[in-house]
């Protein structure tokens, strides 16, 4: 009998995600599964987090933006209880906490669609766009950027002076990004990754690396 890869499981606290495994795409297609036949029992649900010994960081943190933003589960801030954390990835170092902050909470503005050439979003906390970004279309947050798509136009993360913040998209190829007032270095040529990517700075300079860099 084939186990399963994933299982919701519901403590007194709320319900977290028990994960075997590392393969991140059999893995979302199994979620995918559970959610086409149990969509209404996960509905206003506070979710815990996710319990795993074999994902990295990463590819934790591309499952619960994947619960909260497509499958929009209420993502708790609680995160797991002692008791269930066995193994759970924390953010321990002062400045990944930073680097995360308003990822999964504080204030969020969620854009559903395309932008396309002249539209812009200009929010005091955090965008996320549902779909890509074409050239000539403008980002502009406090906080961070989140494209669920490919980023092609301007992205301004970080308004203010928050050198903290982050850019992350399925595919990043701006016209210009930029955190705080540091820009970054457009791409040399339009070639595509298969991880999504993210940019923040390090070292006063804006890197971009790809987000799931476990091949």
């Amino acid at each position: 009998m084939k186990k399963d890869l994933v299982a919701f499981k519901g403590v007194s606290e709320g319900v977290y995600l028990d994960v075997i495994g590392n393969d991140l795409e059999a893995i979302k297609s199994e979620l995918n599964q559970k959610f086409r036949n149990s969509s209404k029992f996960f509905k206003g649900a506070k979710f815990l987090g996710v319990r795993s010994d074999e994902l990295t960081e990463d590819q934790v943190m591309e499952i619960k933006l994947t619960l909260k933003y497509k499958y929009e589960m209420n993502i708790s801030n609680e995160g797991l209880p002692e008791y269930i954390k066995t193994y759970y990835y924390e953010r321990t170092s002062e400045n990944t906490e930073k680097i995360f902050e308003g990822v999964e909470e504080g204030m969020t503005k969620f854009v559903h669609g395309t932008l396309r050439s002249g539209q812009e979003v200009d929010y005091e906390g955090n965008i996320v766009v549902i779909g890509d970004v074409n050239p000539g279309a403008f980002l502009k947050a406090e906080g961070n950027i989140v494209v669920l798509g490919t980023l092609r136009g301007v992205a301004h993360a970080g308004v203010g002076g928050n050198y903290d913040s982050i850019v992350a998209a399925y595919n990043l190829l701006p016209m210009q990004l930029r955190i705080g007032d540091i820009i970054a270095r457009p791409p040399d040529d339009d070639t595509q990754y298969k991880f999504p990517e993210i940019a923040k700075i390090i070292d006063g300079e804006v890197l971009i690396e790809p987000y799931l860099p476990n091949k």
